[in-house]
Parts: structure tokens; sequence; C-alpha cells
């Protein structure tokens, strides 16, 4: 599961390049736009601001759960469905950057429903 916090090399992300405004496409539809992103290493991850579709609320996705950047298009791809981003754990803005066991609880969710 290591490598659910960092970009697949396939995914056509380079780091350094913003995914912020890009909007996310799940397997069965559209689920947001990228609100904030990190590269770092180890820690690679996007940040969703859903809209109405779940009431506002924000998502953390490990990097690694992206399969497809389309910068042309500014479209993120990710290997979830709908649900299982809807029904991940709560992101959690004071958790989420250095707290290793939020980290571990949201790997291994995602980490659990990956098709790669």
């Amino acid at each position: 599961m290591s490598d659910i916090w960092g970009y697949q090399p396939t995914t056509g992300h380079t780091a350094g390049n913003t995914l912020t405004g890009f909007k996310v496409e799940a397997t069965d539809g559209s689920i947001g736009k990228v609100d904030k992103h990190s590269d770092e290493v180890g820690s690679s991850y996007v940040v969703v601001d859903t809209g109405v579709w779940i009431f506002g609320k924000h998502v953390l996705l490990p990097a690694g759960t992206v399969t497809r950047v389309d910068t042309a298009e500014e479209k993120i791809y990710v290997d979830l469905t709908k649900d299982q981003i809807k029904d991940a754990p709560e992101f959690d803005r004071d958790k989420h950057i250095g707290d290793a066991g939020y980290h571990e609880q949201v790997g291994g969710y995602y980490g659990r429903h990956r098709r790669v």
C-alpha cells in the first residue's frame, strides 16, 4: 500500500504542475474539482471539493488513486466509484498534513477499493 500516496508514472502528472481547479472524474461520473493538491514524496494527494454532489463535502484522495491526468481538458481520473468516494473517511483539514494515523486510515480505506 506504500504507493497509495504517490502518483503512478503512467498518470501523465509531472511534479510541480498545478492540478488546482481540475475537474475530477470517478469511474462512473464527475465528482467535483480539485481544491488543493500536494506532490510531496510519500504523501501526495488531491483534495476534492464535491460541491452540491455530497453537500459541499471535501474528500482527500491519495495520489495513487489517480489513473490519468488530462492537462488539455483539465481533468483528473480516479479508479474509484462515486459511492466509494462518498463513503470515504471524512476529510479533516487539521489532520491531513503530518498525521500518520490519519493517512493510515485514509490510505487503508482507498487501498481496499483500488482496481489496480
